[in-house]
């Protein structure tokens, strides 16, 4: 753990210049609003340990894949979301002398992320070679109101002397992914152009052909003063600028406004592009610095209003879910069906910015909960609109009659991860694709989207699962082999219990959306199953399936298996591991970890969250208390998992230190590895771990239920929460619950099992003494 950031409830700040932290810093404090994402990569020049890192939705490039040796069904690329041009540069000179941080004396170092309102801010002052010292403050942001636009605000002040300070602002698009496997370079220049006042730079991705125009305007203000500096412009490969000569004055502020621009073929035709560009920059210069600033803080104003969740009495904690809040609602916003969250968000290359399971597993829930219907439901058509390249994939793979195997890792449908055990063998993912449905529909009651397209995912869904298992004759079951479940610490194992388990409810709930769309819509139905070649014969398949297959169980210990031996590795606890050998997946030979019984992330207990209706509270426990003494929670999405389960078991203590572990897994580094990005995609399960944890949240029968508890460091909570046309904000607090209907829709809910009517723009107060008195 690294706890060099401040807490604040409202802001990251770091104090002190951590050189040694800096590039966890630049994920902690990156920027995005959808469209786009920025590092927080330094405006000036850094010689020091930095990634470079400015990424544009949807724009990718297929990296060939670096493997030994080839086998059948391999992917032939990785997809990457690309490192694309530089737009935050300004060089700097001091008479004459270059200015770069990490060959100064810094002090007075300060870098804030203002949450609230959405915006960088950073401060300092430094003492270069010569002696002369300057103050620098610098403040940034990505538009969320014009989602092509990033502006910055540069200001440098002289403090011991008066002179010529040089200002170079610049694109630079010669830049390359820090983990291109072969160390290529993915763009290519289409054209370029440099003025007095602007600069414009198009690149073309090699072998996908997207096109990216980014355009920059600045003006130079002294004194507060706007004034006319004579500019020289400069163009070469990749790279264009503008280069102004400022008299300084001491203790006279100098101030650079940068405005960019960010447009891309996917939004515009390629020789439109230069055209869109100049009109989002007109329209950033019309408004200047300061409207756009005050702009975006209103519509982050917005934004808080329908997703903050309010902590009173532990900051920590306060400050965790609102950074976790804030890189999600930064990161998607669901306005382009074609878009997707990558494990990353913008904040990094790792996992290549391409979609996982992850999103319908751990995202869908915050986003049906704090955003239009819409915003779900476009991660669902987003998988929908794929398909035909799923049942490709199961094609590769030796799959027949419309199977689908959905990607591990994709950009446009293929997959394109280049491990074996997991293309081949991590196929839980599909599972994963149809429990979001169920998810969306369960919450929003939007049943339509099985006869729009929900029942078309779903039966290729099941084929594959019926066409994936077998019969042993040994058994009298049919069985699951060679899997890797989402316990990527096991490889090739059989019969990964939640494996099987999720296999034979996919098929179950695929009859389930066959049966609905025939009986609502004959004639869809009708014009489906001939579209598809259905047959009925598939139905009794599947139902055979489903009632006879093999779930491994120790019924001595009261627990499911997560595989068949897993009781034949040593037992070995957690807590009785060395520290020095934590995290496993950097101290230990794969070989190591594979033989041992340790598990990265939630498995067994996955299986338990998603499905918690279908066991007794007993069941769970027995499962929980013997997997979790065993789980390193190495993957970010696993202490979210156990939170939510330690809170349904009563268990305060472990359910606090799970949140607290999956919301400030980023801002104290846990795992060593945040400065390859935030862990984007697991900060939805932090949202899950108060709202579904702490406050108990769950969708029964078409209604709300919750059973909220406050851990002991806390003195209330709050969440707002939208559901099929109510908002709510629920607030508890010590002696109970507060639920606030703040819709002009009138909702039925049930607290603590008690069913309850809120009318409309109203409010009801449930207290503990109450509900023990009733009892």
């Amino acid at each position: 753990m690294k706890q060099y950031l401040e807490i604040n409830e409202w802001s990251i700040v770091e104090n002190g210049f951590h050189r040694e932290h800096n590039k966890i810093s630049e994920s902690v404090f990156s920027l995005g609003n959808g469209r786009f994402g920025q590092r927080a990569n330094f405006e000036e020049d850094f010689a020091g340990e930095t990634m470079q890192g400015n990424y544009v939705a949807g724009v990718y490039y297929p990296d060939k894949t670096r493997v030994g040796w080839w086998k059948n069904g391999y992917p032939e690329y990785f997809a990457k979301v690309l490192n694309a041009t530089n737009w935050v540069g300004i060089k700097v000179e001091v008479e004459g002398e270059n200015f770069d941080l990490e060959h100064c004396e810094v002090r007075d170092f300060n870098r804030e992320l203002n949450m609230r309102e959405g915006y960088l801010q950073r401060s300092f002052i430094a003492k270069l070679k010569s002696g002369k010292e300057i103050k620098v403050v610098a403040q940034r942001f990505c538009s969320i109101v014009n989602d092509d636009l990033g502006a910055i605000r540069y200001a440098v002040t002289p403090l011991n002397f008066s002179g010529n300070i040089k200002l170079t602002p610049y694109l630079d698009g010669d830049i390359k992914n820090q983990d291109a496997n072969y160390d290529e370079k993915f763009w290519d220049e289409v054209n370029k152009s440099a003025t007095k006042t602007a600069a414009y730079l198009t690149l073309k991705t090699r072998k996908t052909g997207f096109e990216v125009c980014t355009g920059m305007r600045f003006s130079v203000s002294q004194n507060g003063q706007t004034v006319a500096i004579e500019s020289k412009p400069i163009e070469r490969e990749k790279y264009v600028a503008n280069e102004v000569t400022v008299q300084a004055k001491q203790g006279e502020e100098i101030v650079l406004f940068k405005y960019a621009a960010i447009v891309s073929s996917l939004n515009h035709t390629p020789q439109d592009l230069l055209a869109a560009c100049k009109k989002a920059l007109d329209i950033a210069e019309r408004k200047g610095f300061q409207t756009l600033l005050q702009e975006q803080a209103a519509a982050w104003a917005t934004k808080w209003e329908e997703s903050d969740i309010v902590i009173e009495g532990d900051a920590a904690a306060q400050q965790a879910i609102r950074f976790n809040i804030f890189q999600l609602n930064q990161t998607y916003t669901g306005e382009d069906e074609r878009l997707n969250i990558g494990p990353k968000g913008f904040t990094g290359e790792k996992y290549g910015g391409s979609t996982y399971w992850d999103t319908e597993a751990y995202c869908i829930p915050f986003y049906l909960a704090t955003a239009d219907q819409k915003v779900a439901k476009n991660l669902l058509l987003y998988r929908y609109k794929q398909l035909d390249r799923a049942i490709e994939n199961a094609g590769k793979l030796g799959f027949k009659e419309g199977a689908a195997l959905y990607p591990m890792v994709t950009m446009n449908g293929e997959e394109c991860h280049n491990e074996w055990e997991i293309t081949f063998e991590e196929i839980h993912r599909n599972g994963a694709i149809a429990f979001a449905i169920y998810d969306y529909i369960r919450y929003t009651g939007d049943e339509g989207y099985l006869t729009e397209a929900g029942a078309e995912v779903l039966t290729a869904i099941a084929r594959f699962w019926s066409q994936r298992v077998n019969w042993s004759s040994e058994r009298q079951k049919y069985v699951m082999l060679g899997v890797t479940g989402p316990n990527e610490y096991e490889n090739n194992v059989n019969n990964n219990w939640y494996t099987n388990y999720i296999a034979c409810w996919c098929m179950e709930y695929a009859a389930h959306a066959l049966k609905y769309v025939s009986q609502q819509s004959p004639e869809k139905y009708a014009a489906l199953t001939a579209k598809i070649n259905f047959k009925n014969t598939e139905l009794e398949k599947w139902s055979h399936i489903v009632g006879n297959m093999h779930y491994p169980e120790d019924k001595n210990l009261g627990i499911y298996l997560q595989q068949d031996g897993y009781l034949d590795k040593e037992q070995i606890l957690v807590k009785d591991l060395p520290v020095s050998d934590r995290p496993l997946n950097q101290k230990w030979s794969w070989d190591r970890i594979l033989r041992s019984c340790f598990i990265k992330q939630a498995d067994v207990l996955q299986g338990l969250f998603c499905f918690e209706d279908k066991f007794d509270i007993e069941t769970i426990r027995r499962n929980f208390d013997f997997y979790e003494p065993r789980t390193v929670h190495e993957s970010s999405l696993s202490p979210c998992v156990h939170s939510v389960l330690a809170a349904k078991l009563g268990d305060e203590k472990r359910a606090y230190e799970f949140y607290l572990r999956t919301s400030r897994l980023d801002l104290d580094d846990y795992n060593n590895d945040t400065e390859d990005g935030c862990h984007t995609t697991s900060m939805a399960g932090t949202w899950m771990s108060v709202v579904q944890g702490f406050g108990g949240m769950r969708v029964r029968n078409g209604q709300l239920h919750f059973a909220p508890f406050i851990p002991g460091k806390w003195n209330s909570f709050s969440f707002k929460v939208g559901f099929r046309g109510s908002l709510l904000k629920v607030k508890s607090h010590k002696n109970g619950t507060t639920i606030q209907n703040q819709s002009d829709k009138e909702i039925s809910l049930f607290v603590y099992e008690h069913e309850y009517t809120v009318a409309a723009n109203s409010e009801i107060e449930v207290r503990k003494e109450d509900l023990v008195s009733s009892k």
